[in-house]
C-alpha cells in the first residue's frame, strides 16, 4: 500500500524539518503531573529523556527556548505551586529561558506566547512535551493558524490510553500514532527523534 497523500503535499508545504539553528524550541507541559498518579503517561520517562536531549541541543546551539506550564489551580494535578505541577528537573528552565503559564490546551490561547515569539524574529518552531493528543496537538494547530512552521519530535511526546466512543479502550500507542499522523497531515512536520532535526 502506498503512503496516503497528505494535505501538506497537496498544498505544496514542505515535509522537511527546519534547521535547529533557525528555530525556537517550545517545551510544552513537561511537568511532574505526567510522571505519577492518574495522569501518568505511557512512555513518559523515555519521552522526558529525549526532551532533555533536544533541550541540550537547543542550548548548545544558542537558540531561544520557551517553557510552557499548564495551571489548573491549587490542589489539582496541575498545581504549579506544588511539586506535582512543577516542570520536571531534567528539563527545568534555566535563568533567562521564559516560562509561559497557560490555562487551556493551546500554548497560544490567552497567553503572550505569540507576542514573545515575535520578539525572536523566527517563524520556525520545534515542539516537544505532553500530552500528544491534547496540548501538543492544540499548540501545533494554533501555531499553524498563526503562520508558524512547526516540527514535532515524536519521541519527545507521550500520551495515555483513553476510552473510545464505543466504550472500548484506545491504547496509548494507538492514540499516540493517530495523533501524530493527524498533526502531520497538515499542521506540522513530525520527526522521530531529536537527532532527525538538522543542526
Amino acid at each position: 500500500m502506498s503512503p496516503a497523500v497528505t494535505l501538506r503535499s497537496l498544498l505544496g508545504l514542505s515535509d522537511e524539518p527546519a534547521a535547529l539553528k533557525d528555530s525556537v524550541l517550545v517545551m510544552i507541559d513537561c511537568q511532574n503531573t505526567y510522571r505519577q498518579g492518574v495522569m501518568r503517561l505511557e512512555g513518559v520517562e523515555e519521552a522526558l529523556a529525549e526532551a532533555a536531549r533536544l533541550l541540550a541541543r537547543a542550548r548548545a546551539a544558542g537558540i531561544p527556548v520557551f517553557h510552557v506550564m499548564h495551571d489548573a489551580g491549587k490542589g489539582s494535578a496541575y498545581d504549579i505551586t506544588a511539586p506535582i505541577g512543577r516542570i520536571s528537573e531534567e528539563v527545568a528552565p534555566r535563568p533567562g529561558e521564559p516560562v509561559v503559564v497557560k490555562n487551556f490546551p493551546s500554548s497560544f490561547f490567552r497567553t503572550d506566547l505569540d507576542e514573545r515569539l515575535g520578539t525572536t524574529g523566527r517563524g520556525d518552531l520545534v515542539l516537544a512535551g505532553f500530552m500528544t493528543h491534547m496540548c501538543v496537538d492544540s499548540t501545533a494547530r494554533d501555531a499553524f493558524n498563526l503562520g508558524y512552521h512547526s516540527t514535532i519530535v515524536a519521541s519527545a511526546t507521550a500520551t495515555r490510553a483513553l476510552t473510545g466512543a464505543d466504550g472500548t479502550q484506545v491504547p496509548a500507542a494507538a492514540l499516540q500514532a493517530a495523533s501524530l499522523a493527524g498533526i502531520a497531515d497538515l499542521f506540522a512536520v513530525v520527526v522521530g527523534k531529536a537527532d532527525d532535526i538538522p543542526g
